[in-house]
This record gives structure tokens, C-alpha cells and sequence, in this order.
């Protein structure tokens, strides 16, 4: 771990494995290229090949999913005569006429808003890695989505749909809506967009344009 004179190296020259905590120098990798803790096996640094635009492709595919899988109806239920077609935000709202107002607020945040703002960062983060002049903005924004990563819960949504079919289908004539493809799509490509966005290749174009603009300043 120590350089040639016998020091520790530049901290931009190190890196900790987020699972062991081992120090060690920063990999220098190439496209479609990964490093692992070489104690616990934890991946540490990967670089795909293509980044940008496949990250590119993949968020605005969810951003066009978004509408479709939150207002076109999930499922149509029939039971004893009458008809009801429930959509996530049909939900949000019966929670709320429910005098569940809390529930409705989380599940809104949870299923609608917060996984909304993830994808516009992440849109501005994409926007910004070819444009210098906006990467501090993005540096910022990119740390506001890891801070909303936690609160994002497409799948426990998903998982609460499937119980519910699974409970009602004995009851009543059940048909899945288009909404709930949408939902299931746009889920899937949140999950592939954040296996795509490689955390550090994204940190290091931002910090490298940060650094750029310094050097001319």
C-alpha cells in the first residue's frame, strides 16, 4: 500500500471495498473490464462498454413506461355482478378516501414519485457527461439519487400485486390489464439501468470533467 518513498498514495489513487473495508490502489481497468476485492471477492470497479448510450436507451425506455404503468389498469376484477379496475394511482387514491391518507403518501412516494426523480437524475446525470459545463450540477443531482435509491420499491409493489392475485383469483374473474406489463417493464429497466450505470465509471467522467474545468480556471 505504500509508495515509493515509503508514504501512503494520493487518495485518488486508493479505494475501499464497501463490504470489507480493504485499502487498496485504484484498478486502472479497460472496456468490459471488472475488479474484485481480492479478500471477499466484492466488486469493487466495473467498466461496460458503451455506458452512456446504453444507459441512455434504457432510461428513457422507463420514463416512457412510466405513465402506462401507473394510470392503465393492472387487472379488471368481476366478483358477484360487480366490475372494478384498479391502477397503481386508482390505489393511491382509494388509500386516501380510505382515511389511510399516511399509507397513501407512502405508497405514492414509494411506487410513483420517488422512482420519478431517480430517473430524471439519472437522465441529467447522461445529459451532463458530454456537456462540462453542467457536470458540478450532476455531481450534485447523482448524490441526491443514491440518497433515493433506498426509498424506490417498484418490486415490493409488484410483490403486493402478485399476493393479491394470487388471493382473489379462487373469488372472482380476474384479467391482467396492459398496465401491469408496463409496471413489470418499467422495473425491469430500472434494474438493468442501474446494473448499466456503473457507479464509478459515472463518478470518475464527472469527477474528471470537475477537474478539467478547475485546470482552465
Amino acid at each position: 500500500m505504500l509508495d515509493e518513498r515509503g508514504g501512503l498514495p494520493p487518495l485518488d489513487q486508493l479505494i475501499a471495498c464497501h463490504e470489507c473495508d480493504l485499502l487498496m490502489h485504484h484498478p486502472h481497468l479497460h472496456e468490459e473490464q471488472k475488479a474484485c476485492c481480492p479478500r471477499c471477492g466484492y466488486e469493487l470497479v466495473v467498466r461496460r462498454a458503451h455506458m452512456q448510450r446504453r444507459a441512455m436507451a434504457l432510461v428513457l425506455t422507463a420514463l416512457i413506461l412510466f405513465v402506462p404503468a401507473n394510470f392503465l389498469p393492472i387487472l379488471s376484477l368481476n366478483l358477484l355482478g360487480q366490475n372494478g379496475v384498479d391502477t397503481v394511482w386508482s390505489a393511491v387514491a382509494g388509500l386516501y378516501h380510505s382515511n389511510m391518507q399516511g399509507v397513501a403518501v407512502v405508497v405514492f412516494l414509494c411506487s410513483m414519485l420517488i422512482p420519478l426523480l431517480k430517473l430524471l437524475c439519472q437522465l441529467f446525470v447522461l445529459l451532463s457527461l458530454p456537456r462540462p459545463a453542467w457536470r458540478p450540477y450532476a455531481i450534485g443531482y447523482y448524490r441526491l439519487y443514491h440518497h433515493l435509491r433506498e426509498w424506490g420499491m417498484l418490486e415490493v409493489y409488484l410483490f403486493g400485486i402478485i399476493v393479491s392475485i394470487v388471493k382473489l383469483i379462487d373469488m372472482a374473474e380476474l384479467h391482467l390489464g396492459v398496465g401491469l406489463a408496463c409496471f413489470v417493464g418499467l422495473m425491469l429497466a430500472q434494474v438493468w439501468l442501474e446494473v448499466t450505470m456503473s457507479p464509478h465509471q459515472v463518478w470518475d467522467a464527472l469527477e474528471e470533467g470537475e477537474e478539467g474545468e478547475h485546470a482552465r480556471a
